[in-house]
């Protein structure tokens, strides 16, 4: 497994490569914005994970993000930022980020979060279904206009195909194996992000506006990923009058 990171002051970047080299992975390091954008794009073997600093000279982290995603919608991507502003998440987030974790931080939670994303991302999948998943789901699936398929986190609308990041692949998967079932955004966090994810409901709420700019032929009317008041979401194969009480926020 490869990591990149992305960080400027020198005595953390030497921290973060020497503990991920003793968990077994290879590192580089790039020390800013410019540098981080040309090692990634002209490796040859392709990087597992990127750990990101926002606040780095001449080009910010965000835009550091938003380069590596024009290319490679797959790789995570787990910024790692002195900012703790809610809009700043926000924002890394609309960047294509996967996770968001906060300076000073705990080693042993960062290592967690790591194994968690390479493991994911290894895989090509989520973690198994949990006991309330309706049924084994096939790597196409369909609806309305919409093929999802699973295998290469790729959905086409009608005749444009999109890539997926690979957090917004995984809570897409997690709907389609739960469509029907109203899904609490607790639940959500738990079992897409995991129980130490440093994110907030609202994550969950960006997350799926991102989908739905996708996947609805309306994104301010959906018929397929709704909104249920005061719990969270359900996914809907088909449009039909539910008995919830939806919200299209």
């Amino acid at each position: 497994m490869k990591i990149l990171v992305v960080e400027d002051e020198e005595a953390l970047a030497k921290g973060l490569k020497f503990n991920f080299e003793q968990e077994g992975y290879g590192v580089d390091v790039a020390t800013d914005g410019a540098e981080a954008v040309a090692i990634f794009e002209r490796s040859r073997d392709p990087f597992d994970l990127i750990v990101l600093d926002l606040m780095l000279p001449g080009m910010s982290g965000y835009e550091v993000c938003q380069s590596i995603r024009a290319t490679d919608r797959r790789v995570p991507i787990l910024v790692l930022s002195a900012r703790t502003l809610s809009q700043d998440k926000a924002q890394a987030f609309d960047a294509g980020t996967d996770q968001y974790m906060t300076k000073p931080f705990a080693l042993p939670e960062l290592l967690s979060r790591v194994r968690n994303l390479l493991d994911r991302h290894g895989n090509g999948q989520t973690d198994e279904p949990s006991a309330d998943s309706t049924d084994e789901t096939p790597d196409l699936y369909e609806f309305g206009n919409v093929r999802v398929n699973l295998a290469t986190f790729e959905v086409t609308v009608g005749d444009e195909t999109h890539s997926l990041t690979t957090t917004e692949f995984q809570l897409l998967r997690y709907f389609v194996e739960h469509k029907g079932i109203v899904l609490s955004r607790h639940q959500i966090l738990r079992d897409v992000w995991g129980q130490d994810a440093d994110v907030t409901t609202r994550t969950i709420d960006n997350f799926v506006m991102r989908l739905r700019r996708l996947v609805e032929d309306d994104p301010a009317n959906p018929r397929h990923i709704v909104s249920v008041r005061g719990t969270g979401y359900r996914f809907l194969e088909t449009f039909c009058d539910a008995t919830y009480d939806v919200e299209n926020t």
